[in-house]
């Protein structure tokens, strides 16, 4: 099992040159121990990671302080840009990398984002899907066709070429389930969260049998699961540690999917009060069955249960809302832990922690920001 970084700031009240240079803290220490990538998404008017406003940037800083991570954008919404855009920034951050970048696609889903394009909103998944074999060719040095001025069509190839001869691709998953089927059918990588073991496992076997039936090597997809990640000593004191900054980062997803709900002209009546109790749930749940939040052996049951349903990677959420320094001082026991779960797998085992038995199973935010 690969394992990854993930940020995505719940809240961004620290200063904001202290959060990159703890990005860079931890891409230094994650890059000579063995860690497979680290990932930046692109977010937008926002304090629900208002770090991010452009994974390219960030990633070129990131490409030049290490040497070994693959450097990933989790993800990029693409009805935000023009794809030769997108080329020409990825080219750049891959030159920079020396050949070690990777794209994650994601149509959007907030509204207030769209003063960009406003037009792509309604037709958001079309034109990401529809630009997906673009984004790719003008990586190969294909020259594509777009409209110019007065009418006019361009005929465009992009510099500086990359070092990749081929961008490697993901698609984001949140709810709709051809995406699964989209990407394997494209040849294309999944990013997911994980709302159900027993969907997790009907969705990797649909995403490999389309790739099958479509050429391409079922086995050779990869298939990314993110998750919050905190590993400790103790499992109570674990809990008692995350419990409030997963609280309040499924409060602030909540929020801003309200906001957004306004702007679109719906208004929900979940008052403090109510919100409150389902974010207490909802963390309840993250910790019992779906996150990587606990003692070593809690989370390496959890890991050895993902290798077992077909998932390649889990990019570990570690920015939820934790203050940096504990971020910091907790990742030797995340490193710990990939070192152990790179062995040879054990037979899977179910995941055990200390929320209540009557932990609801209320499906998982999505908290990416993006869906496809």
């Amino acid at each position: 099992m690969d394992f990854s970084v993930y940020f995505f700031s719940a809240n961004d009240r620290n200063d904001f040159g202290s959060r990159y240079r703890f990005i860079l803290d931890v891409a230094r220490y994650i890059d000579r121990r063995g860690f497979t990538a680290i990932w930046t998404p692109e977010r937008h008017f926002q304090e629900f990671g208002g770090s991010f406003p452009n994974p390219a940037v960030l990633s070129a800083a990131l490409a030049v302080t290490t040497e070994n991570l693959r450097i990933r954008a989790g993800s990029v919404v693409l009805p935000h840009h023009h794809p030769v855009r997108l080329v020409e920034e990825w080219s750049l951050v891959d030159q920079l990398s020396g050949g070690r970048v990777g794209v994650c696609l994601a149509t959007g889903w907030h509204q207030g984002d769209f003063v960009f394009y406003p037009d792509h909103y309604e037709r958001r998944r079309q034109y990401t899907l529809g630009h997906v074999d673009t984004v790719a060719a003008l990586w190969r040095g294909e020259s594509r066709a777009f409209p110019g001025p007065d009418g006019s069509t361009l005929d465009v190839r992009t510099y500086p070429r990359p070092r990749q001869a081929e961008l490697p691709l993901w698609l984001v998953h949140t709810s709709n389930p051809h995406t699964w089927t989209e990407a394997g059918e494209r040849g294309l990588n999944v990013l997911t969260l994980l709302t159900s073991w027993e969907k997790l496992a009907e969705d990797i076997s649909r995403y490999r049998a389309a790739r099958e039936r479509a050429g391409h090597d079922p086995a050779a997809g990869t298939v990314t699961v993110g998750m919050h990640t905190y590993v400790g000593d103790d499992e109570q004191a674990v809990w008692d540690r995350v419990r409030e900054p997963v609280k309040r980062y499924l409060a602030s997803f909540m929020t801003q999917k309200r906001n957004d709900d306004q702007v679109g002209g719906h208004r929900r009546g979940t008052d403090a009060a109510e919100q409150d109790r389902l974010a207490e749930i909802m963390a309840e749940d993250y910790y019992s069955r779906r996150s990587l939040l606990g003692t070593e052996d809690k989370c390496a049951a959890t890991v050895e249960r993902l290798r077992a349903v077909g998932a390649d990677e889990i990019a570990c959420l570690v920015d939820f809302g934790l203050p940096l320094d504990n971020v910091l001082a907790n990742l030797p026991a995340l490193d710990a832990l990939r070192r152990r779960c790179a062995a040879e797998p054990a037979e899977p085992a179910e995941p055990a922690g200390p929320a209540p038995d009557s932990a609801p199973t209320a499906a998982t935010p999505m908290s990416w920001y993006y869906t496809t």
